[in-house]
């Protein structure tokens, strides 16, 4: 079953006023890990993931996104203790392309009166039987903290936490783990570590977790996985 990933990070004696620096940091290590190098999206809330938010801004994908220091100093113009500053940004993963599906349906009618089928010509799509491999962008949620956002929510969730959407690319539990498939979740993960890593140090956290919504560890069910592949 695919989990949602995130990571955590905390710093040490952090004040709101740096807040800032610290998520123009994160931001701009994913164009150097498989990621856009430009801000798609910021969102911030006020006081709780209850409320509506005070300011969304979409500046678009690719170029035309912003640079990470310019998207976080427009959505932190709203500096408050409780308020919580979210950026999308681009990262790209190896996944399979999906399989075939049915391309067209042409008759005069499907059914009659009496629900009996009457005439039609339906055409599918040949299923695919060797499904390529593709780099996939997803939008990836980089949250940063106001101290008493959320009666405190940093304390677990950390003081900036990534949101990296679906586990299932790091995992592909739906393919048959052939040593193509294994070669493309191995480097999955290898693009995971090298940002976490990367975020942490840019970054200057003194703690990370990555942790999922279930509670599961990622590093237990890629091991069983890739054990069931011996």
């Amino acid at each position: 079953m695919a989990d949602t990933l995130y990571l955590s990070l905390w710093y040490p004696n952090l004040r709101l006023a740096a807040m800032p620096d610290k998520l123009a940091a994160v931001l701009g290590t994913f164009g150097a890990h498989g990621g856009e190098a430009r801000v798609y999206a910021s969102t911030v809330w006020p006081v709780s993931w209850r409320e509506s938010p005070v300011l969304q801004r979409v500046y678009g994908w690719g170029e035309r996104g912003a640079e990470p220091r310019r998207a976080v100093e427009d959505a932190l113009e709203l500096l408050h203790d409780d308020y919580a500053y979210e950026f999308q940004i681009g990262w790209s993963l190896w996944e399979l392309e999906k399989a075939g599906s049915l391309t067209s349906i042409a008759g005069t009618n499907l059914a009659g009166s009496d629900g009996q089928l009457l005439r039609a010509d339906i055409d599918y799509a040949e299923p695919e039987l060797d499904r390529r491999w593709v780099r996939e962008p997803r939008l990836v949620r980089v949250t940063g903290f106001g101290p008493e956002f959320d009666e405190g929510s940093y304390e677990q969730e950390g003081h900036i936490r990534i949101d990296f959407g679906s586990d299932a690319a790091f995992l592909e539990e739906d393919a048959e783990l052939d040593a193509t498939a294994a070669r493309h979740v191995e480097e999955n993960v290898r693009q995971l570590v090298a940002l976490t890593g990367a975020v942490e140090k840019e970054s200057g956290a003194t703690a990370r977790l990555l942790w999922s919504e279930l509670g599961e560890s990622l590093a237990q069910r890629l091991a069983a996985r890739l054990g069931m592949r011996n």
